[in-house]
């Protein structure tokens, strides 16, 4: 699967949590993620600027953007959907993403489930999506 069958894929499986998601799937809307985000962040900081914020007597700069946001809140239904998939294709349960809520080491665990090989052949979640 490429960056474009990838993304495509996971915005027609919006709201998806059944079946299983190859790594290639997971990884290239990953980068359309991360490189969607760069770009709203740019629009965001030429179009409304930057703000600065006061503590403790140091000034800190955030983008607390508007596309941003619209960016995060259209893509957060499929991020959360290919990643319950892809853990379907490691023979796990969707209700594993709750690990993210241990800091650190749920974070780790889910990353290396996320990266390793899903399981071959058929599984209780659906046929193998590289079948």
């Amino acid at each position: 699967m490429n960056f474009t069958q990838s993304v495509s894929t996971c915005f027609s499986k919006y709201i998806t949590f059944k079946g299983r998601a190859s790594r290639s799937e997971l990884w290239w809307f990953v980068l359309f993620i991360i490189v969607g985000s760069a770009i709203a962040g740019a629009a965001d900081s030429a179009i409304f600027g930057k703000n600065t914020m006061m503590m403790g007597g140091m000034e800190f700069s955030y983008n607390a953007g508007f596309i941003g946001n619209i960016f995060a809140l259209v893509t957060f239904l499929p991020v959360w959907a290919v990643e319950v998939r892809r853990l379907h294709d490691t023979g796990r349960s969707g209700w594993w993403l709750l690990l993210c809520l241990i800091p650190l080491i749920g974070a780790i665990i889910l990353l290396v489930w996320m990266i390793g090989k899903g399981t071959g052949g058929d599984n209780e979640y659906g046929a193998d999506p590289l079948a």
